[in-house]
């Protein structure tokens, strides 16, 4: 096994999934753009590709990009669909960095005649009780 290949199989978000403090107190957004996400059909086996697009304000912490790439290869062997996936994303890294807003874009290659856009943003989630 290769050096990235075993980075990417023994990552675990919750410990892996490095944060640096904020330093900067106001406003700003940082989009970052995955393009090469890979997962499998859990129906199939088939791959499904699709682009990720992160955008957030940060508030105390910032995801650092090594961690955020990791963390995104790691779905490429798993059994995942498209809205597990993308839910997990959201839900992984607003829970360790606690922005001020976010939102997660995938942006699924289309895949015998449909293409899958699954947006999820923190404005727009009820929040239930």
């Amino acid at each position: 096994m290769k050096y990235g290949e075993k980075e990417i199989k023994e990552f675990e978000p919750k410990k892996d999934l490095e944060i640096w403090p904020n330093k900067h107190k106001k406003n700003y957004k940082i989009s970052i753009t995955l393009p090469e996400f890979t997962c499998l059909c859990p129906r199939s086996g088939y791959p499904d590709f699709a682009t990720i697009y992160l955008e957030y304000i940060p508030d105390e912490w910032v995801v650092e990009l090594k961690a955020i790439k990791l963390y995104i290869n790691s779905f490429r062997d798993r059994y995942i669909s498209h809205e597990d996936s993308a839910n997990e994303i959201f839900d992984t890294l607003f829970d360790k960095i606690k922005p001020k807003w976010m939102k997660i874009t995938a942006d699924f290659n289309p895949r015998g005649n449909v293409h899958t856009v699954i947006e999820i943003d923190s404005d727009k989630i009820e929040k239930i009780k």
